[in-house]
Order: structure tokens, then C-alpha cells, then sequence
């Protein structure tokens, strides 16, 4: 109760206002009102509102009788009372899923995902581009295929050692352009030739052995009726040959349904290798035999017009050997020599003690004359470039001079042809020497192998690799057509 009314106090809200006062409720003053920026000395400004338990009402309070009167309000001057509009109680605490006042409602992150028909043409793309072609596949690999065995076998041409020129040089032929193709590489083109095929199907009938799988393994069989042509293709993908040109090594695999037909197809094409290496080596033979023989006629007829022109030449001037004839005259010539000597010392003894007409004297002065003439004629003979009357020319009108060149060029042609002769001689020996032993030949260091289990055709390695094949191609594909999508 407050001073000087008779109306019952105004109980007092938590936050610090007046509750909204009844009807029926009156004789109470109505609060002033405090004007703006006033009155905050005594009530300060509530802080927030919060959840709180509702106050109890007070009518019901009054109605009920005085129970316990609540802690009387601190007094305060009396102010015109203003009036408030009813304060509505406080609002029960929401429950968890209501949203706090303010809060705007938010959206689920994400909505549930379905197929689309996008998806569905991916999905039906990949079934028909990839599954099915990978299913027909390896089913035909393991259910329809037939097995296939393999015979290995492995050889190289070996040659006796040689000391040629070609040889010698060794890797700088390559460098001197020397590009003759070697026996590994020959036989290596043999194996897959067509003349290899024809003989293997002559010896072994591989028509008929490949062709008996046709209507069930269309893929890995042969055809019936096939031109050889057709043959020579199949070949190749039944024939597997490795070749190191470094070394020389080839190694042959040979696939057939069943394992003794392999073997015996590739004991052929070894047979065959080896007949066709001793072909090279009759050629060889025949070849070196042949250069021989034409090198020996060639030098035996050089040989031959050597010996007539020298012959020819001693008819003519009738001097056998310049040479003998040359000394000969060096001996007339000392003999003239000594002559000479001889009449002069002669001539000096008869000129002390004769007069000068003594007829003994007349006779050596002559003589010494005459075989100073001869000598001047005899050593003109020797020097002389052209033909000169009497002495100074030979039988037949040539000058000594070019006689002895004539016989010297003579000699020389002679000299030459007797060894080349020789060296074609010797030649020949060897050649015929080397005829009668084979100078290169077929080593085989794998003989053909005979297998117990089939490996072929290698079915998982053929699958994975169709596999990722189709996988690949797929992939592309689907890129392809949803980048020109979405550009579209």
C-alpha cells in the first residue's frame, strides 16, 4: 500500500514498469508523464528484455485476499502520471525448431539427385560402346578360339675368317659407303619371303592345316581357297622372326594348332636356311672361279703379245739382247783403245830414230789415223739421234740409240705381263682351293622346340589391351560431344 491513497500499490514488473491497470481499478492518479529527458535520475533505462518467468497476475492476487504483500516500491516524488500502453508478458521459450526473431529462414543445401536423361545416355553409351564390344571379345577368346602352340628356334650365319679389305676396315666401311647387305639380312628376308612359303606348304601342307578351324575360329584360322598371296600375308602373322642386326642372331617363332606341326614347320624353314646358304656358296664359288679364270686368259694374253712384240723386234734389227750387243761393242771400242796406245808408242820409237820419210813411219801415222776414225765412227754410233749413212746406222736404218729404247719398253711390257700372269695364277689356286670348302654356313644354336602347354593367342593380353582400347575411344568420344554441347 502507498501513502495517502486507499487503492491498493501497483506491483512492479521486473524490467521496471508499471503493469496495465484493470478496469474497475480506479481513484488511482494516472502517473504524470515525465517529459523527455527527465526522471532518469531515479529509474534507469531497463537493459534488454529477456526470458523470464511471467509475473503472477495481480488480480487474481486481489481476488484471492491478502496473502503476502510483495516488498513495497521505493517511494519517489510524485510525478504526473503518463500513460503507457499494457506491457504484454513475457513470450514462453520457442521451442528448437522455431527460428530466433530476426533470422531469415534457410534453404536445404542440397536436393536429392536423380538420373537424368543425360545420365541415361551416358550410361547407354558406355553399355554399347565399351561392355558389349569387350564382352564379344573376351567371349570369343575364351569360348570360341582355339588354342595355338609355339615352336622357337634360333641360328646365324658364320663365315671362316677372312683377311679381305672389306674386313679390315671393319665399321669405317660404312663410312667409305660400303652398304652391301650382309647373309643375316638376306636370310632374314628369306624366312618371310614368298618362295620359303610355297616350299613350306610343298613339304608340310599349310593350307590344309590352317584352313581345318575356318568355320569355327574365323579370326585365327585361314580361309579355304587362298592365293598365295593370301598365303604370304598369313604367313607373316604365324611366323614371328626376330633379327639383331648387331650380332647377326635370328630367332624364329612358328604358331600352329598343334605342337608338332609347329616343330615341323620350323625344322623347314631351317633346312631351307641352310639350302639357301650353300646356294650363296655356290655362287660365290662359281663367281671367284669365274674372275679367275677371266683375270688368268686376260693376263696370259698380255703375256702372250709381250713376248711377240719382243720377239718381232729381234727379227727385225737382228740383235738378241741389246745388251750383250752394247758390251760387245764396248769391247771393240777398247780394243780400239788399245790399238791406239799401241801405234802411237810404236810411231814415237820409229819417229827417234828415222827420218821423216822412212816408209815405216808413213805406215804407223796412217794406221794411227785409221783407228781414230774408227773410234770417232763407233762412238758416233752410240750418240747418234737419226739415221746416218755407213756406220752410224744399224741393219735396218734406225739409230742404236732408239733401238735400245724400243727394246727397253719392250722389256717392260714383258717384265709386267709375267707378273700379272703370275698373280693370276695364284689366284686361281686360291680360288679353287676355297671352291672345294664351304666358306660360310648355317650355326643353329636353338634347335626347334616342341611344346607341352598352349600360350597362344594370348588372351588376357589381348583382352586388356581391346579393353583399354574401347575405354580410351569411349572417353574421347563423350568428351567430344559435351564440349560441342555445351559451346551449342
Amino acid at each position: 500500500m502507498t501513502e495517502g491513497t486507499g487503492a491498493p500499490a501497483k506491483p512492479v514488473h521486473p524490467a521496471g514498469g508499471a503493469t496495465a491497470q484493470k478496469p474497475g481499478q480506479q481513484g488511482a492518479p494516472a502517473a504524470p508523464s515525465t517529459p523527455k529527458g527527465q526522471g532518469r535520475a531515479v529509474a534507469a533505462k531497463p537493459p534488454a528484455p529477456k526470458i523470464v518467468p511471467a509475473a503472477p497476475n495481480p488480480g487474481a492476487a486481489n481476488r484471492a485476499g491478502p496473502k503476502k504483500q510483495p516488498p513495497a516500491a521505493p517511494k519517489v516524488a510524485p510525478q504526473p502520471a503518463q500513460k503507457q500502453p499494457a506491457q504484454k508478458q513475457a513470450p514462453k521459450p520457442a521451442a528448437k525448431s522455431a527460428s530466433q526473431p530476426g533470422e531469415k529462414p534457410v534453404k536445404p543445401v542440397a536436393t536429392r539427385t536423380r538420373m537424368r536423361r543425360r545420365h541415361w545416355g551416358l550410361v547407354m553409351s558406355f553399355v554399347a560402346v565399351v561392355l558389349v564390344p569387350f564382352s564379344v571379345v573376351c567371349f570369343y577368346l575364351w569360348a570360341i578360339a582355339a588354342d595355338q602352340y609355339g615352336s622357337v628356334t634360333g641360328f646365324t650365319v658364320r663365315k671362316e675368317e677372312g683377311g679381305n679389305a672389306s674386313e679390315l676396315l671393319g665399321g669405317l666401311s660404312q663410312l667409305t659407303g660400303s652398304n652391301s647387305a650382309s647373309d643375316g639380312d638376306i636370310l632374314y628376308e628369306f624366312v618371310l619371303s614368298q618362295s620359303l612359303v610355297q616350299a613350306v606348304e610343298a613339304e608340310t601342307g599349310l593350307v590344309a592345316h590352317y584352313t581345318q578351324l575356318w568355320p569355327k575360329d574365323p579370326v585365327f584360322a585361314l580361309w579355304p581357297d587362298p592365293t598365295i598371296e593370301d598365303l604370304e600375308w598369313y604367313w607373316q602373322r604365324i611366323v614371328k622372326v626376330a633379327f639383331d642386326s648387331g650380332s647377326g642372331l635370328i630367332e624364329v617363332k612358328v604358331l600352329a594348332f598343334e605342337p608338332e606341326k609347329a616343330r615341323q614347320i620350323a625344322r623347314v624353314i631351317v633346312d631351307k636356311s641352310q639350302e639357301m646358304i650353300n646356294a650363296l656358296n655356290v655362287q660365290a664359288r662359281e663367281d671367284s672361279m669365274r674372275y679367275a679364270r677371266s683375270d688368268l686368259a686376260e693376263a696370259v694374253e698380255r703375256l702372250k703379245i709381250a713376248r711377240e712384240a719382243l720377239t718381232a723386234f729381234r727379227t727385225r734389227t737382228q740383235i738378241v739382247d741389246p745388251e750383250a750387243d752394247i758390251q760387245g761393242r764396248m769391247g771393240v771400242m777398247n780394243n780400239l783403245q788399245q790399238q791406239l796406245a799401241e801405234s802411237l808408242i810404236e810411231y814415237d820409237l820409229l819417229s827417234g830414230t828415222t827420218n821423216a820419210d822412212d816408209p815405216r813411219l808413213v805406215q804407223e801415222s796412217r794406221r794411227i789415223q785409221v783407228i781414230r776414225d774408227r773410234i770417232a765412227s763407233e762412238r758416233q754410233s752410240f750418240a747418234s739421234e737419226g739415221p746416218s749413212a755407213g756406220t752410224g746406222a744399224d741393219a735396218t736404218g734406225d739409230d742404236y740409240p732408239s733401238l735400245i729404247a724400243e727394246y727397253e719398253g719392250l722389256i717392260v711390257d714383258r717384265e709386267f705381263s709375267e707378273e700379272t700372269y703370275r698373280a693370276a695364277l695364284t689366284a686361281l689356286g686360291l680360288a679353287r682351293a676355297n671352291a672345294q670348302r664351304q666358306s660360310r654356313y648355317l650355326a643353329t644354336y636353338v634347335r626347334p622346340t616342341l611344346a607341352e602347354s598352349s600360350e597362344y593367342p594370348r588372351r588376357s593380353t589381348i583382352a586388356a589391351l581391346f579393353g583399354l582400347f574401347v575405354l580410351l575411344t569411349w572417353s574421347v568420344l563423350a568428351l567430344v560431344y559435351y564440349s560441342i554441347r555445351d559451346r551449342a
